[in-house]
């Protein structure tokens, strides 16, 4: 058997059950996504790597294709609302109390959750991946001047957002930042 013969009948055989494994874990379309890209992980690897029981081998593959696609997004995430503490606050704010940071934190990922996807892409490229305004041009298929003016949509949209998140939450925000912080003595305030 060739071994165009030998995956033709792995994918003919297995690619129902591996779509529908990685359907359950991630949903129809990225399932649809990581399905593909498990059949060419097999395909590059068989002339010899594909084991005997084949089944098992593919939804392992797909198991660790699912793995690295949430550990991706979530440090996208992460980086993306450390973008957002970087535009919230300076140094001097970050090294406050834990309250403050906790609660500085909170109202970033908050802010941060409400943008909309490609926000938080453009914002993940430049803080994440420390890629320049043109190379992150390139990633997104645009001109380094349009990827200029939609970063700086961005941030300002993260400002906004920041700001709305601050406001909606007043007393949290002011207890967080009363502990720990002096208050200003005002001649004749009663102390």
């Amino acid at each position: 058997m060739t071994p165009a013969e030998r995956f033709h009948e792995i994918y003919e055989e297995c690619y129902p059950r591996v779509l529908a494994y990685a359907t359950s874990l991630v949903g129809r379309q990225v399932g649809e996504d990581i399905t593909s890209e498990t059949f060419t992980i097999a395909w590059r690897r068989i002339h010899g790597d594909v084991p005997l029981p084949t089944l098992p081998w593919l939804l392992g593959v797909t198991r660790n294709l699912v793995r690295e696609m949430r550990r991706r997004d979530t440090l996208r995430y992460l980086l993306a609302a450390e973008e957002a503490r970087r535009i919230a606050g300076s140094a001097e704010d970050q090294a406050g109390d834990v309250a403050t940071v906790v609660a500085d934190r909170q109202i970033a990922l908050q802010a941060l959750a409400g943008l909309p996807e490609s926000d938080r892409e453009l914002l993940t490229l430049i803080a994440w991946h420390g890629l320049s305004t043109k190379e992150a041009a390139q990633v997104l298929t645009c001109t380094s001047a349009a990827l200029a003016v939609r970063l700086y949509r961005a941030r300002r949209r993260l400002e906004k957002a920041l700001e709305a998140a601050q406001a909606s939450e007043p007393s949290e925000a002011a207890s967080a930042h009363a502990v720990g912080t002096p208050r200003p003595h005002c001649e004749g305030a009663a102390a």
